[in-house]
C-alpha cells in the first residue's frame, strides 16, 4: 500500500481531510497527518495520527502528500497534490486567488470545469504539473442529498470570511440587524465565523445566544448546511459549499456577485432578501443549477476517491515529459523558517514508483 500525508495549516482544513482519510482507511493505505500551524492540533477530533515533527514525517516516509494549504514542504517525500483549502471566493484579483501558481506542486486535484480549465492552460503555461478533474472532498459528507422541508420557523446559517473589508460580522450595522431580527423570531439563526476573526467579534456574536440564535465554534460546516434553509455570508468559499445543495444565499456586499446570490448592499435590505430566498424564484434556482454544473457536478459523495485514484495514476506513469519544478528560493525559504527545519534537500522531480519498485 501507499503512504499518505494529509498537510494542512489551519483548523478549516480539517474536514477537508477528513473524508480522505476514511477513504484511505478503507482502502487500506496507511494515513497520516501534519500541520504547520501548532494552534490547529488541538481542532483534531483524536482519529487521526497526527505527526508531530518533520523529522516524524521524514521517517514517515510519504509517497503522496495531499496538501490543503497553498504551500507545502518541497523537501518532504512523496509527489506534492494540490487539493485546495477552498472554492474560488473571488476575494482578490483572478493572479492573486484561486489560480495563483507557486511552484510547490505536481498534480493539481481540481474541483469542477470552470476551474479545471483554467488550470490545464496554467499546467501547458508551466509544464511541470499536471490536472486531473476529482471534484472536492470536502462536500463528501453533503451527498446523497436529502430531501429538506422548509421548517415552520426559517433557519438561516449566518457564515463570515475573516478578510476585514469583505465581512459581514465586522460590520456593526450588520451585527445590529441580526441582533434585532432574532429578537422577533421571525427566523432560527445558526452561525459559525470563519476561525482566523478575532475572539472578541467571535465572543460578541457568541452573547446573541438564545431561543433564536445559536452561535457555533466549528469547522464542520456539513451538519449546519443540512440543517439550514438558506444562508447569509458576504465573500467566502463556504458560499458555494453551501449552494451544492441547491438552497439560495443572501450575500452583502459580496465582491462579485453572480445570478447564483442574492446581493444587497444596505442593511435595510437583509430582511427582504432573506424573505426571497425563502421563496426563491425559477431563475434563481436556474442559475444555481448553472453554477453547480460549471463549479462541482459531481453529487455522488465519491470525490475523496477520485483524488485518491489520480494521485496513485500520477505516482505511477511516466513522468519525463515534465519540466524540473522551479527553484522557488523566497517561497522555500519562507517555508524551512515556517517549520524551523533548514536544509538544503528539495525536491524539483516528482517521485516516480513502478510495479517492479517496493512500496
Amino acid at each position: 500500500m501507499y503512504k499518505f500525508l494529509i498537510y494542512i495549516s489551519h483548523p478549516y482544513s480539517i474536514p477537508i481531510g477528513k473524508p480522505l482519510q476514511h477513504e484511505l482507511q478503507r482502502r487500506n493505505h496507511p494515513v497520516c497527518w501534519f500541520s504547520d500551524q501548532e494552534y490547529t492540533k488541538q481542532y483534531f477530533t483524536g482519529d487521526e495520527s497526527v505527526l508531530q515533527s518533520v523529522e516524524d514525517v521524514i521517517k514517515f516516509g510519504p509517497h503522496v502528500v495531499l496538501t490543503a494549504s497553498d504551500h507545502v514542504a518541497d523537501f518532504f517525500p512523496g509527489i506534492k497534490v494540490q487539493i485546495f483549502h477552498g472554492f474560488s471566493a473571488n476575494k482578490r484579483a483572478f493572479s492573486r486567488d484561486h489560480f495563483r501558481i507557486r511552484g510547490f506542486f505536481d498534480l493539481y486535484t481540481t474541483q469542477g470545469p470552470s476551474t479545471t480549465q483554467i488550470f490545464r492552460q496554467l499546467a501547458s503555461k508551466h509544464q511541470y504539473f499536471e490536472v486531473e478533474e476529482t471534484g472536492w472532498s470536502k462536500v463528501d459528507p453533503l451527498f446523497p442529498l436529502e430531501e429538506h422541508n422548509q421548517q415552520a420557523i426559517p433557519t438561516v446559517l449566518i457564515s463570515s470570511t475573516f478578510t476585514s473589508r469583505l465581512s459581514l460580522a465586522l460590520n456593526p450595522e450588520v451585527y445590529e440587524e441580526l441582533a434585532r431580527l432574532a429578537a422577533t423570531g421571525t427566523y432560527r439563526f445558526l452561525c459559525v465565523l470563519h476561525p482566523k476573526l478575532p475572539q472578541e467579534v467571535k465572543a460578541k456574536f457568541e452573547r446573541l445566544n438564545g431561543e433564536y440564535f445559536q452561535y457555533f465554534d466549528t469547522t464542520d460546516l456539513v451538519p449546519l448546511f443540512k440543517q439550514a434553509d438558506i444562508m447569509l455570508s458576504d465573500t467566502t468559499s463556504a458560499i458555494t459549499e453551501f449552494l451544492l445543495q441547491r438552497k439560495p444565499v443572501v450575500t452583502f456586499n459580496n465582491r462579485v456577485p453572480g445570478g447564483e446570490l442574492i446581493n444587497v448592499t444596505q442593511v435595510v435590505d437583509i430582511d427582504n432578501a432573506l424573505k426571497e430566498a425563502l421563496n426563491p424564484p425559477a431563475a434563481l434556482l436556474e442559475a444555481i443549477d448553472q453554477f453547480i454544473q460549471i463549479t462541482h457536478p459531481y453529487t455522488d459523495g465519491q470525490s475523496s476517491g477520485r483524488v485518491i485514484d489520480a494521485s496513485i495514476r500520477f505516482l505511477e506513469k511516466d513522468k519525463k515529459h515534465l519540466r524540473k519544478k522551479p527553484w522557488n528560493l523566497l517561497r522555500k525559504w519562507k517555508v524551512r523558517k515556517l517549520l524551523h527545519y533548514f536544509t538544503l534537500k528539495t525536491d524539483r522531480t516528482p517521485l516516480t514508483i513502478t510495479s517492479s519498485h517496493e512500496k
